[in-house]
């Protein structure tokens, strides 16, 4: 599998993102020296999609397939595109305070320590649905790795769209996000025109 190792940071800087999307408290103290060119309609387009790419922790190929699904559904193409984004396994698990980061949610699917509906999910890019009920298989619940997670994400708000319960790390989705319930700093008409072209 592709593996992005350019440094989390170096990549928030140059996509002009707080590395706070990706559940990183850090801050780079360094500044990007750019020429003070103005960027064409492309480059604009294209940083989006990378945005949405980076902070959802998509590849190419399988965010063209998100687009082309969305596409075909009923409503406005962006946001059909950025619902399915927020609605993938490692994204909710994250999103209900199960993990630290998205990428450190996506390692815990991987790892098979999610049921969706009592029944074991290992697919980060599984797309959940109204109703959906998320939750730590119970032999990994006591471990101190969940309570160090808990602790951490005690303060951080869940969406209105999804319901947790952090002392059994449980959660079930109460229904789908609207636009307005996705805060990611992503213009998701800049990719609809990007990849319409």
């Amino acid at each position: 599998m592709a593996v992005n190792r350019v440094p989390v940071l170096k990549r928030c800087r140059s996509l002009d993102l707080d590395p706070i999307y990706l559940g990183i408290d850090k801050k780079s103290r360094r500044q990007l020296k750019r020429a003070n060119r103005k960027m064409s309609e492309y480059g604009l387009q294209l940083r989006e999609k990378q945005k949405a790419k980076f902070i959802y922790g998509v590849l190419e190929k399988p965010f063209r397939n998100y687009y082309k699904k969305a596409d075909k559904m009923s409503g406005m193409t962006g946001e059909n595109l950025m619902v399915m984004l927020e609605t993938r396994l490692d994204n909710v698990v994250y999103r209900l305070g199960m993990a630290r980061t998205r990428k450190e949610a996506r390692q815990i699917v991987d790892h098979k320590h999610v049921l969706v509906n009592g029944k074991q999910v290992n697919i980060p890019s599984y797309l959940v649905k109204v109703g959906d009920v998320i939750e730590i298989k119970e032999k990994n619940r006591d471990s101190k790795r969940y309570a160090q997670i808990t602790e951490i994400t005690a303060g951080r708000m869940v969406p209105a769209w999804l319901e947790a319960d952090l002392e059994s790390l449980k959660g079930t989705v109460k229904e789908l996000p609207t636009r307005e319930e996705i805060d990611v700093p992503v213009d998701e008409m800049l990719i609809v025109e990007l990849y319409s072209k």
